[in-house]
């Protein structure tokens, strides 16, 4: 079959790619390159081709370049950060795969796509410094602390049963040095429940320090944790890493399910160990960090997709602490819903006084996919846009809006049939379909929630939230 693409073509595609292509030949002179590659070193494409690899990075050498490395051993080299200086001196950092080329079983090339975080580095880099300047400052370290992780556990705002007991969970947690993981679905509160933990711990006056592990590249990651040394890679620093910053004190680590494996084992290393080694360093230094970790799935999920090493998994659950979605704190939502007209009013100096019968009817038949953090956003940007002192329908987002005329809706009454709102009718849908799998799962509970893809604990929940009491059969 002929191509669809020609060789123009195909170059054209690659062209527009972010990512930088390069392709040498066993003498490492580079046979092609896309324009992105090219842009790495400030040059034009035909500058590049036709040139040996080290005369366009000069700052390389045979032992540092992946792609003289892939040439001499004939291996692939996978997710490698590499920093070069390109002809105008610029510090260039990318992350690099490397694979030979084989052409009737002989080694004929080299192929390399770069990803440039030269931005992502610089900017790590900066809060690193910076934090480490503002630990530094002995005298005003409390403050900075306060800065850092600024909510306790007054900032957790709620009456219900299910925030009662959280809150009590957690003041017990604050009160050792345990390892915690917090987890619960986006925009429940991960974070304030973790720097009210902090800020309730003997470790209060000490560094807070959170990092997310999903928003920094795999082979950025390990050096923003554990730190470098001078030489550990080209153009690499002495450098403190998260840990030691931390020391003494709290270390979050955010979507701890995005780590990648192996760092993960590295990770648990020094867990156990409670010391960390500079990439690059044969020195270990001593660590004193309390690791709390979220996630927005279930732990156990985490592990059962391989998100989570099993082994790391019951090193930090030492404390478990789910968070409940918007919707399992019926109570609660009046008490939010005052206490974010009453925050913004204060900010946008407004004098709302609440909620008109039928926009607080929209509001509470809404699913809340967000959870608190989509509440308090439509809060505040209604309340930026209103007019008058009651927050009316015509205040609600367009996407809240929609159903409006539902209620009229002859097709809409008679799905609802005998319910009387929607809510009511997905809660016996719901009802229905769990009993039904409960039954026919003999009461085990941990092959309903497999059946229904939900996780555990929220399968307890709403089997005693729905009154669904089934006797186990023997």
């Amino acid at each position: 079959m002929d191509s669809l693409l020609s060789k123009e073509d195909m170059e054209a595609v690659l062209d527009i790619l972010d990512e930088g292509i390069q392709v040498v030949n066993l003498e490492g002179i580079i046979v092609y390159c896309n324009e992105a590659a090219a842009e790495l070193d400030s040059l034009k494409k035909e500058e590049v081709v036709g040139k040996h690899i080290l005369e366009i990075y000069p700052s390389l050498t045979k032992e540092t370049s992946t792609l003289i490395e892939s040439l001499k051993t004939g291996k692939a080299i996978y997710h490698y950060q590499q920093d070069f200086l390109n002809y105008k001196g610029s510090k260039i950092t990318t992350v690099n795969s490397t694979i030979p080329l084989h052409k009737n079983g002989q080694l004929v090339g080299a192929l390399e796509l770069s990803r440039n975080i030269t931005q992502v580095r610089e900017l790590s880099e900066r809060l690193v410094d910076l934090q480490e300047k503002i630990y530094a400052q002995k005298p005003s370290v409390s403050k900075a602390v306060k800065g850092t992780a600024r909510y306790t556990f007054d900032d957790i705002i709620g009456e219900s049963p299910e925030i009662i007991k959280l809150k009590h969970q957690s003041m017990k947690a604050a009160a050792t040095h345990s390892s915690v993981i917090v987890y619960g679905n986006t925009g429940t509160g991960k974070e304030l429940i973790v720097q009210a933990i902090h800020n309730a711990s003997e470790r209060r006056k000490k560094p807070f320090i959170a990092q997310n592990c999903a928003a920094i590249p795999v082979a950025l990651l390990e050096s923003i944790l554990f730190g470098t040394v001078k030489g550990s890679f080209t153009g690499a620093d002495h450098r403190p890493g998260l840990f030691e910053l931390a020391n003494e004190g709290t270390l979050f680590l955010d979507e701890i399910n995005s780590m990648p494996m192996e760092l993960q084992a590295k990770l648990l290393r020094v867990l156990e160990e409670k010391s960390i080694r500079r990439v690059g360093d044969i020195k270990t230094r001593e660590v004193n960090v309390r690791i709390i970790a979220a996630m927005n799935m279930d732990p156990f999920q985490a592990v059962h997709e391989k998100k989570l090493r099993e082994d790391l998994f019951y090193r930090l659950n030492v404390v478990s602490l789910r968070l409940p979605d918007l919707m399992e704190r019926e109570k609660d939502f009046s008490v939010l819903l005052t206490h974010f007209i009453n925050r913004f009013n204060c900010k946008l100096n407004k004098n709302i006084v609440g909620v008109t019968p039928e926009a607080l009817r929209k509001l509470k038949n809404h699913s809340w996919p967000g959870n608190v953090r989509e509440l308090e956003n439509i809060i505040e940007g209604m309340m930026n846009v209103m007019e008058g002192q009651w927050i009316k329908m015509e205040d609600l987002p367009y996407y809240l809006q929609r159903g409006k005329r539902e209620e009229k809706d002859l097709g809409a009454k008679m799905v609802l049939g005998a319910h009387t709102s929607l809510r009511e009718l997905m809660n016996s849908v719901e009802k229905q379909v769990i009993a039904s799998v409960f039954k026919d799962e003999k009461g085990n509970i941990t092959k309903t929630a497999e059946r229904l893809s939900v996780p555990r604990q929220t399968l307890q929940y709403r089997l005693s939230k729905l009154g669904i009491e089934l006797e186990k059969e023997k």
